[in-house]
């Protein structure tokens, strides 16, 4: 039975990492884990094609209220990126950090794809969908905070749902789940590019006029958008059948943090086009960077000095 607090909430037990010891591999002889010791995470390093992994010199071990004993990983050819965050949400996610420990147990449960790939000491064989679950509880047991783990386990539940293989339901259900979840996350983005267009008095081709912020002060129509980037991904969790939690958090922080990503997202591809100018194309970098410089210089002048254009 999973012990929780009067919230409903895993309480944290950290004691449920401790060393798992070492796997044979050739003449090396294995170390069995030690429930008295506490978890080591030893990490070697890996540039394949120069892409940063990494492989576990010793095992970790985590006893799951459900499933008994883990010991990860369960293979010499283990490989990982530590937390699989994309680059744009690592300020809200960090590749490390206190949830590692589950990180890395998740990575290893999961090693496989979609189908179980792993048979815990007592002999479960897990799937991904419990192997989420797991993440999410292991990482209350590391300390990670309420909002963060539930964030996280939205997303990977977002990928299990279409990893193939990932729900071991039949056919006809897993592609109703998938259909639920594209539906939901497209109805939401194309939202938000018509909320935007609201906000900014545009009349953007196929927007939507969105009637929750309708012609008002900016600051109401900003918190007229905060409302509908609340209330209509609670809604439409529901096409997530049984992951509808999960569907309303990641729902919700894509609606709440869309315009966020876009901004993120279009310096990172500025940051990468110039990186690519500068090692293939020198001089047109340079003179970009010049352009930009004058640009900049000339804008500073004008709202300095004059009135602004417009």
């Amino acid at each position: 039975m999973r012990s929780r607090g009067l919230d409903g909430q895993v309480q944290s037990e950290p004691r449920r990492f401790y060393d798992g010891g070492v796997l044979a591999i050739g003449d090396r002889i294995g170390l069995p884990p030690d429930p008295e010791a506490d978890p080591r995470i030893v990490l070697e390093r890996h540039l394949p094609d120069g892409v940063e992994i990494f492989s576990l010199a010793r095992r970790i071990a985590y006893r799951d209220r459900v499933l008994g004993e883990l010991l990860v990983p369960a293979s010499p050819d283990f490989r990982t990126d530590l937390t699989s965050t994309p680059a744009l949400f690592t300020w809200l996610v960090p590749k490390t950090g206190a949830h590692l420990p589950a990180a890395l147990v998740h990575d290893a449960l999961v090693d496989g794809g979609g189908a179980p790939s792993y048979t815990s000491t007592e002999g479960h064989a897990v799937t991904r969908v419990e192997a989420d679950r797991v993440f999410r509880d292991a990482m209350a047991d590391t300390g990670t905070g309420i909002i963060r783990r539930w964030i996280v386990w939205s997303a990977v539940t977002a990928a299990t749902i279409f990893v193939p293989g990932g729900l071991p339901w039949p056919t006809a259900t897993r592609w109703a789940h998938r259909a639920g979840v594209a539906v939901s996350l497209a109805v939401i983005v194309y939202l938000g590019y018509s909320a935007t267009g609201d906000l900014f008095d545009r009349a953007w081709p196929l927007a939507w006029q969105v009637p929750w912020m309708g012609d008002h002060l900016w600051w109401v129509e900003v918190l007229g958008g905060l409302t509908g980037a609340i209330v209509i991904p609670l809604v439409l969790s529901l096409l997530w059948g049984r992951f509808r939690v999960a569907g309303a958090i990641a729902g919700t922080t894509l609606a709440v943090l869309l315009h966020v990503s876009v901004a993120l997202g279009l310096i990172s591809l500025g940051y990468l086009v110039l990186e690519r100018l500068s090692v293939r194309a020198p001089l047109v970098a340079r003179a970009v960077a010049i352009t930009s410089a004058f640009a900049a210089l000339a804008g500073f002048a004008c709202f300095t000095l004059g009135s602004p254009p417009g």
